[in-house]
């Protein structure tokens, strides 16, 4: 098999792939990329119509997003962190829940608090803040429940479905969402914090740090 490239930056969903593959000890290539950089799109857009990283790179065929690549590799590792058999589909339903309501909920938020003012795109809506935080409550509720009587979401180890449902956790010192008024989440999310390549994934690799967030005076 060909060595792997994973294009990467520390963004949300690029980070996640990075962290699985420093999980899963895949012998790979990482590359820092910007798509959306002045006069790059022309180089990418042939990997990723959509622009969008990460994408991994193998075989002279390229293949995107997260989800995707995080299956492949754990298939390349042989690990069942992608759960496989009777236990993928519990997995997937954790997936497919959390990118619907939590992790879309916190990405509301960040966009608003996070990426729009590091990228000076525009304003923070208050209306749109607002109302990710009550989507945020929403789906939280459940969650907490949930992680009161277990320490991962699928099985009795760490699986994709732990990673995927944390994808923004990390860039809550921007987000600012409120995990503290959920203890059950906090300690399911010290458990993560706890590995070494979802704590930092990028140690070791060459990564540019991300613009700062410029907060409005």
């Amino acid at each position: 098999m060909a060595r792997m490239k994973l294009l990467f930056s520390r963004n949300p969903n690029p980070r996640l792939a990075v962290a699985v593959a420093r999980y899963l000890k895949i012998d790979i290539e990482y590359e820092h990329a910007s798509p959306f950089a002045p006069g790059q799109a022309e180089r990418y857009r042939p990997l990723n119509p959509n622009l969008s990283i990460p994408i991994l790179i193998e075989d002279g065929r390229s293949l995107w997003e997260a989800d995707a690549i995080a299956c492949r590799l754990s298939r390349a590792a042989g690990s069942d962190f992608w759960r496989t058999g009777d236990g993928e589909p519990d997995m997937i339903r954790w997936i497919s829940w959390g990118k619907e309501n939590f992790m879309r909920a916190c990405d509301i938020v960040h966009f608003e608090r996070g990426t729009k003012q590091r990228y000076a795109i525009a304003p923070a809506e208050e209306a749109v803040i607002e109302q990710g935080l009550a989507d945020f409550h929403r789906a939280t509720v459940l969650l907490e429940a949930e992680l009161r009587t277990r320490t991962w979401l699928s099985g009795d180890t760490v699986s994709y479905a732990d990673f995927r449902m944390a994808t923004f956790l990390p860039f809550n010192d921007v987000a600012e969402l409120p995990i503290s008024q959920y203890p059950a989440i906090c300690r399911w999310y010290d458990g993560l914090c706890e590995i070494d390549a979802w704590r930092d994934p990028f140690e070791g690799i060459e990564a540019p740090e991300l613009p700062p967030v410029k907060r409005a005076l």
